[in-house]
């Protein structure tokens, strides 16, 4: 085991003079000694030092021990012997130190003491702590009668408690007559003795019924004071001043505190304004994390104190008039406190070993040594041992000096008690720890391996791997006192059988241990932060990778509690699906995946959204004829910040139910300006709109009704389009109802032709947006205007706009038309533009015609391409002139001519007649000649089986010429043909085909399948009828054999893999094969019919009389018959094949 550390901060450390005996006490024990072996008493249990009792239980006092053999208890009571037996009320549970005393029907008191065990056997004897027992006490409170207490308004007050004295202290609290707690601020409060302090009072603290409450825990009772009563009085109020310290008093004061327990400063002021506290520390705020403050910072608390804590603390109570500082000193003192305990040493015969105890306390404890229970200083001399102050050491002991030492480290604060025994043991090695057991631990963690042992002397202990490798102290393994080895960074090599032995001059002991290294389970696809709308689904994914030899347990949790018992949330092996989300349902939803060895977890949060709920107390104000201004309450964004307000109006005048979007707001506004029409009865709504969508609408506001006034606008889209001779359309776009600004709306619409000098002309439309001018010439343009007025007076001045009155059809043809050829397909075709004024209207375009195809150009052209001609042909065309209303008369038709072209392929090239050296060619003349055909030429070449090309033959023909013969040509050789036709411009493209000089009806392929072909198909079949005609002669001479010599030959070899023939057919017998046991096989032998001697033992030459190694009767063997098995795996793979009948022919062959 590896020793306590002490506090480095401890100041109260003794001189270190003894630090090698220190370490070699620890070095020496430290160990666990087996029951089975004799041992002095140990005290395993007892009860705490200090006991408060409830006199209506029982009392019990816990005092157990082990040894061997098993102690025997006895008792102290105030220092004296304790005579258990003779009190009935007292009862020693059986093996066991623990006394239970019934105290029913009993006076508690009588039983009032410091009680001590002791636990003795022949090895020594162990004592306890001192138990203090006490009853618990809950007195009544002392009659007195409260004076009532009149205060003028702003001084200070103070209600004293004086609570009875109880044991434990009781709860100071305090209540009305109603029995509710008097609500403490930073004006009033409660101090730690119970007294209720005022910094200033009020009217309203006048009251009769201050009562003080003291709580006893231990019985369960309360008790009450007599009830305070208080008047404020007005008369001769105080005024503001300075705070003034109430408690504690004075300008400083001293506290001290015992370490480890929990310091508490109070500082309670008075003053008006109530004065506000603040704390300082030598000079510097407070940040320490076991400070902590209450009751409005004027209680300080420090748990769990250590000696730096001691120090000039300060206390400020500041108001607007001042200040007041108080001074706590602090002190720190220290009951004693371990550094070093003595512990049991278990000690071979002539060994030496040391107790050592070691304390630390303010003031420094005084120690005393006892053996046995009895003071060293009254116990029998022992040369073998020496007393140094904290330390006893003890030399060369022998077998039968076994004891329990005792060491009592005392101050003015209170004790510590240790018993340490001393056991002289001579035994072997034993370990402790179960054998064979299995560790398991996962990779990259540290891993231990327990070799708990004992021994005397103590064994050392030493590690192997895979009992032959020896382990020692290094950057990866660490061999601990207690045996333990530890890994400290565990790897999968790491795994395997650990064996450790415990030697001592005694003897050895081994023990075999099992390291298992897992891989660690790991969440590879961590669930993801979710916004989800409310009534959807929210899926969280949690993907695991773990050991394959650890079973994973996959646990949900939201808010780190359980989920919630409900069929929306389903959990499945990777995922957590929620359906139909709610407002409930947000929250962290942690993935928790556990193993036996490790375990892994992810976060995420479900942040659940939805439209904003609507705007609410809409309101106008700051009205004007054309402004208002709006304000409202935006409603809750549910957990997606709202964009934009959308504001809205319905005109319950013009157009009632129908609601208008009338401008937007960021949404972060909630007031916005609006700019309003005349005339209109206005309502508003809001509606706010976020990631989700629009909220409802608002209610809507109260309703705005805006003052008739003249039109702010005219009438938009105004146009001016004649839709026939003489006459003049004019349209426009109406206001509506909003626009019209007042009631009588009216439009007046004015005309007159451009360029006259003509005065205006007017009409005013009511309800309508078109109004016809007629009597109008063709095609001319007018100015027009359309302007809004109503009862309260006239739109702004309207925009002039251009308009033409109704067109007519053209009166001209274009003239001087012309034609220029490009080419033999294409041509141009120029003209004269028509006058403007003959066209009447919109000049549109032109058109052509030219056998019978119509080309449509837009805009005022003079020449335009013919495309797509045919060569060789005849054209008439003509051109004429179109506008909005038709097309104009047609210009003099004009005729020309394209010229030659190269002609068209042949319409068709055939190959007919084919033979070994010639073919016929055929083909047609082309479908288009595009001029006068002048003849054909053909192009021919040969192409061989490797796809090369010969030479290319040229050949011409006349006009009239349409077929051709080739003869001698190459037998069984493709050919390919190119045939063109042409006029006096050239060949035009050609008609291609290609064939084999074969006899085939059909045109060959270039690839020719052998096996398609007649005479290869005679061929096999020939071939396969004389394989027939071996196989029919092979079997008859293999069945006329009979009994052969060779027979006994075989009996006397006895060779297993060579069986005797049937003697009635005079085949071979079974043959004994280790693969497959077939009948009918034999070895593969070459095809001339011989054994080569060196490849079997038993070859045939052995049973003829010749040396040629062959039958000389017939035949049948020779080919058949092998002896043992061919030795090259590539001649028979070491296994017998049946005679195939390819072997049978090459026999023969």
């Amino acid at each position: 085991m590896t020793p306590s550390t002490a506090d480095r901060n401890r100041k109260w450390i003794p001189e270190l003079g003894a630090m090698l005996l220190i370490l070699l006490s620890q070095m020496t024990s430290a160990l666990e000694v087996p029951l089975d072996l004799p041992q002095p008493p140990t005290i395993t249990q007892q009860s705490p030092k200090d006991n408060i009792f409830d006199p209506r239980e029982n009392i019990i006092i816990q005092c157990e021990a082990k040894g061997k053999p098993s102690p025997s208890f006895s008792w102290t009571r105030n220092g004296s012997h304790f005579d258990v037996e003779s009190d009935s009320k007292v009862l020693m549970r059986p093996s066991s130190g623990t006394l239970v005393i019934d105290i029913s029907g009993e006076k508690a008191q009588a039983y009032e003491g410091t009680y001590q065990c002791t636990a003795h056997n022949e090895h020594g004897t162990a004592v306890s702590d001192n138990f203090v027992i006490r009853q618990s006490r809950s007195p009544l409170w002392s009659k007195e009668r409260n004076e009532a207490i009149s205060v003028q308004k702003g001084v200070s007050l103070v209600l004293k408690c004086r609570p009875p004295t109880g044991l434990p202290p009781p709860v100071i609290f305090w209540m009305d007559n109603n029995f509710q707690r008097l609500p403490l601020d930073q004006r009033l409060t409660q101090a730690q003795n119970g007294d209720l302090y005022f910094s200033n009072v009020l009217p309203e603290d006048t009251r009769s019924d201050y009562i003080c409450y003291a709580r006893f825990p231990h019985t369960q009772t309360i008790q009450q004071k007599q009830p305070i009563s208080v008047t404020v009085l007005n008369s001769k109020p105080e005024g503001e001043h300075r705070p003034g310290f109430m408690l504690p008093q004075g300008s400083s004061s001293t506290k001290m505190v015992l370490r480890k327990e929990t310091l508490v400063l109070e500082c309670i002021a008075e003053g008006l304004p109530t004065p506000e506290i603040s704390w300082l520390k030598d000079g510097v705020e407070l940040t320490n994390s076991r400070v902590s403050f209450h009751n409005f910072k004027k209680m300080l608390k420090v748990v769990e104190v250590t000696e730096a804590d001691a120090g000039d603390y300060q206390c400020t109570a500041s108001n607007k008039l001042g200040s007041a500082q108080h001074m706590i000193k602090v002190t720190v003192k220290a009951a004693p406190f371990w550094i070093s305990a003595p512990r049991n040493l278990i000690l071979a015969p002539n060994e030496t070993g040391i107790l050592t105890c070691r304390v630390s306390g303010e003031p420094m404890p005084t120690i005393s040594w006892f053996v046995n229970g009895v003071p060293l200083t009254n116990a029998p001399e022992d040369p073998s041992r020496k007393v140094e102050a904290d330390t006893v050491i003890l030399s060369s002991v022998q077998s039968g000096s076994s004891a329990v030492y005792q060491c009592n480290a005392s101050n003015e604060f209170g004790y510590l008690l240790a018993n340490a025994f001393v056991s002289v043991l001579a035994e072997p090695p034993r370990v402790l720890t179960p054998p064979n057991q299995v560790y398991k631990v996962i990779t990259n963690n540290p891993a231990l391996l327990h070799c708990a042992s004992f021994g005397s002397p103590i064994p050392a202990i030493t590690w192997f791997k895979d009992s032959h490798m020896s382990i020692k102290n290094s950057d990866s393994y660490v061999i601990h006192e207690n045996g333990t080895l530890e890994i400290l960074v565990a790897q999968p090599h790491n795994s395997g059988k650990y064996t450790c032995i415990a030697t001592n001059n005694l003897g050895l002991k081994e023990n075999h241990v099992y390291l298992e290294v897992k891989e660690p389970t790991r969440i590879l696809k961590q669930p993801e932060y979710k916004v989800v709308q409310r009534g959807l689904s929210a899926v969280f994914e949690c993907r695991v990778k773990h050991d394959v030899s650890l079973t994973p347990t996959i646990t949900w949790l939201k808010d780190n509690g359980e989920l919630p018992i409900n069929e929306r949330f389903k959990v499945e092996m990777e995922s957590l699906t929620i359906s139909d989300v709610t407002e409930e349902d947000e929250g962290s939803y942690t993935c928790f995946v556990n193993t036996p060895l490790d375990q892994d977890s992810a976060t995420a949060m479900l942040t659940v959204v939805e439209i904003p709920d609507p705007p609410t107390d809409l309101e106008l104000t700051d009205q004007t004829e054309r402004s208002v201004q709006l304000t409202w309450i935006p409603g809750d964004e549910n957990n997606s910040p709202t964009q934009k307000f959308l504001i809205q109006y319905e005109d319950l005048l013009h157009q009632p139910g129908t609601w208008n979007n009338l401008t937007e707001v960021s949404g972060t506004s909630t007031t916005a300006q609006l700019s309003l029409s005349p005339y209109v009865y206005y309502s508003f709504r809001v509606l706010a709109e976020n990631n989700v969508g629009f909220s409802d609408p608002s209610l809507p506001s109260r309703q705005y009704r805006t003052n008739p006034a003249a039109p702010d606008e005219n009438p938009t889209n105004v146009q001016g389009v004649g839709t026939g001779p003489g006459n003049l359309v004019i349209t426009w776009t109406q206001l509506d109802g909003l626009q019209s600004n007042g009631p009588g709306l009216e439009y007046k619409v004015q005309w007159r032709q451009r360029d006259t000098g003509e005065d205006w002309l007017s009409q005013n439309v009511a309800n309508d947006s078109t109004f016809t001018v007629t009597g109008t010439p063709t095609f001319v343009p007018y100015e027009i205007k359309v302007q809004a007025f109503n009862d309260y007076g006239s739109g702004p001045d309207p925009e002039v706009v251009i308009g033409y009155s109704g067109e007519d059809l053209p009166l001209s043809a274009p003239e001087r038309v012309q034609i220029l050829l490009r080419n033999s397909t294409r041509a141009e075709i120029h003209w004269e533009p028509v006058p403007a004024q003959s066209v009447r209207g919109q000049l549109q375009g032109y058109k052509t015609d030219y056998q019978e195809e119509v080309l449509t150009f837009k805009g005022n052209l003079s020449e335009v391409p013919l495309p797509s001609l045919q060569p060789y042909s005849v054209y008439k065309v003509f051109v004429k002139v179109f506008n909005n209303k038709g097309e104009g008369p047609p210009s003099p038709t004009k005729t020309f001519e394209t010229p030659e072209g190269v002609p068209g392929p042949p319409s068709f090239l055939n190959v007919v007649n084919p033979s070994l050296d010639s073919l016929t060619l055929e083909w047609g003349p082309p479908k288009t000649n595009n001029g006068r055909l002048a003849g054909y030429t053909l192009k021919f070449q040969a192409v061989n089986n490797t796809n090369e090309v010969g030479p290319t033959k040229v050949m011409t023909f006349s006009a009239n010429e349409t077929t051709v013969t080739l003869s001698h040509l190459n037998a069984s050789m493709l050919y390919k043909f190119y045939l063109s036709a042409k006029t006096i411009k050239g060949s035009g493209p050609d008609v291609t085909n290609e064939a084999f000089t074969v006899m085939d009806t059909a045109v060959p392929s270039r690839h020719v399948d052998i096996a398609t072909q007649g005479w290869f198909i005679g061929l096999m079949c020939a071939i396969a009828l004389l394989i027939l005609v071996l196989l029919i002669v092979c079997f008859i001479k293999r069945n006329k054999g009979g009994k052969y010599p060779v027979k006994e030959k075989e009996e006397a070899h006895q060779d297993p893999e060579i069986q005797p023939m049937k003697e009635d057919d005079g085949t071979f017998g079974e043959y004994s094969d280790t693969e497959d046991h077939k009948p009918l096989k034999g070895s593969r032998t070459p095809s001339n019919g011989t054994v080569r001697r060196d490849e079997s033992d038993d070859s045939l030459v052995d049973y003829g009389e010749g040396g040629d190694g062959q039958f000389n009767e017939d035949g049948s063997f020779i080919g058949q018959y092998s002896g043992k098995k061919e030795k090259d795996t590539h001649e028979g793979n070491e296994s017998s094949e049946a005679p195939s009948p390819v072997n049978a022919m090459n026999s023969f062959v």
